[in-house]
């Protein structure tokens, strides 16, 4: 149901900026836990395309824990026990979750605002998780060189919300972590990603997600009635794709793509084709006092294996589990914050170490080598040794460090969620 939303300036345990799959994960575990806390939102809702849409089985865990699974996958999804790639002509499976110590031995595919409408709807039922829609972030509160909270642009004027914690999970171009001003170290990447949509017909491929091509170039994911596609181009040259003109565009795509060519003519317009600019980024450090980052907003990640969602995830899990005691008991030290980044710093550099390796392999060559030699190397070992799509299957599953949740609920559950609206976030 609707909230109200409120008018005045408050004071909240945790006010966390960006309701993507971090921050409302973060927002419900710590309502859970027994923290006041607070999650404000720029959109009006979650409806918008090309997110992550992979549910990964470390995720589909965490939700188990929180005894919501069952409500989750009776939403709209795929699942794919496996990944797929055409390799030298050939299906080949890269990555094989069936084996994994899981209850969930696959990948969901589920539109994000689904996911997030649902752990929205959990998170809302506890009294002290309130969620504000149309409420921009602009400015850190900042006392005596602590944050102390957030100011927030609604369409009743400036919001602002006091907090003993600011949580920065509004994703790669954070605005909190710019106004913290932490410094962040970029590694860069060769390839930017074009997504678009095509029609999900009966006689298409029977995976869930594929990469096809003989340069991976094209990446297709089940969304159920419709395929959800990328083809990867050189960083920065959109333009240049756009200069050649759609027709061109579309051979380009056909070249790569499993479906039939006339498929393409349903690209009607290049207000079809949507930028992904891909980056590899993190904080050098997460934290400051008063304020920490999660997710993309401390990590920005490359959309090999759909990493970016999980990991924010498994950020949000051993956040609540450090952070919730002394949030509750009003406790909070810079040592508790310099714990999670401590906790979450080894998968992530180690997730990014994957990442760079998996497209330095295509870095190293130029466009006609690339041609002529085929699919980057870590396809071809696993193509050739069928035994490494299990390890690969492991580490894109589950990951190199995964959370589990450990602080149990403290309150009782409202019987329906409650969400703020304001009218329109200002410019």
């Amino acid at each position: 149901m609707e909230g109200a939303c409120p008018t005045a300036d408050f004071e909240t345990g945790c006010v966390i900026v960006g309701a993507g799959p971090g921050g409302l994960m973060l927002g419900l575990l710590l309502a859970r836990a027994g923290v006041d806390v607070t999650v404000v939102e720029k959109h009006e809702d979650f409806l918008r395309d090309f997110r992550g849409d992979t549910i990964h089985p470390s995720t589909l865990e965490v939700m188990h824990e929180l005894e919501l699974l069952d409500g989750l996958l009776q939403l709209p999804h795929t699942e794919a026990p496996r990944l797929h790639a055409e390799i030298g002509g050939k299906d080949v499976t890269i990555a094989d979750f069936s084996h994994l110590p899981t209850r969930c031995r696959f990948i969901a595919f589920m539109p994000q605002w689904e996911f997030l409408d649902y752990v929205a709807g959990e998170a809302g039922r506890f009294p002290n998780f309130r969620l504000i829609l149309q409420a921009a972030a602009t400015e850190l509160i900042e006392d005596g060189g602590r944050i102390a909270g957030v100011r927030a642009a609604t369409a009743d004027g400036t919001l602002t919300i006091r907090a003993a914690l600011t949580v920065g999970a509004d994703g790669r171009s954070s605005l909190v972590r710019e106004k913290a001003r932490l410094e962040v170290e970029r590694f860069g990447s060769p390839r930017d990603v074009l997504w678009m949509k095509l029609s999900h017909r009966p006689d298409d491929p029977p995976y869930t997600m594929g990469h096809g091509g003989p340069r991976q170039g094209f990446v297709m994911v089940d969304s159920g009635t419709y395929w959800q596609c990328g083809y990867v181009v050189r960083k920065g040259t959109f333009d240049d794709v756009k200069a050649a003109g759609l027709d061109a565009f579309r051979t380009a795509v056909a070249a790569v793509s499993p479906l039939p060519p006339q498929r393409m003519q349903e690209i009607g317009s290049w207000d079809d084709v949507h930028l992904l600019s891909v980056r590899i980024d993190r904080l050098k450090r997460w934290w400051r006092p008063g304020l920490i980052c999660i997710g993309d907003a401390a990590h920005a990640m490359s959309p090999i294996g759909g990493f970016g969602v999980n990991l924010a995830i498994q950020d949000a899990v051993a956040a609540a589990n450090i952070l919730s005691a002394p949030l509750r008991k009003g406790t909070l030290m810079d040592r508790h914050l310099a714990a999670v980044e401590a906790r979450r710093s080894f998968p992530t550099r180690a997730t990014q170490k994957l990442q760079l390796m998996m497209q330095r392999d295509r870095r190293k060559r130029d466009a006609s080598k690339a041609e002529r030699e085929g699919p980057p190397a870590f396809m071809r070992f696993i193509a050739r040794w069928p035994v490494l799509a299990r390890v690969a299957g492991r580490l894109v599953g589950i990951g190199f460090r995964p959370e589990h949740v450990r602080e149990a609920a403290m309150v009782s559950r409202h019987q329906e969620p409650a969400v703020c609206r304001t009218k329109g976030a200002r410019p």
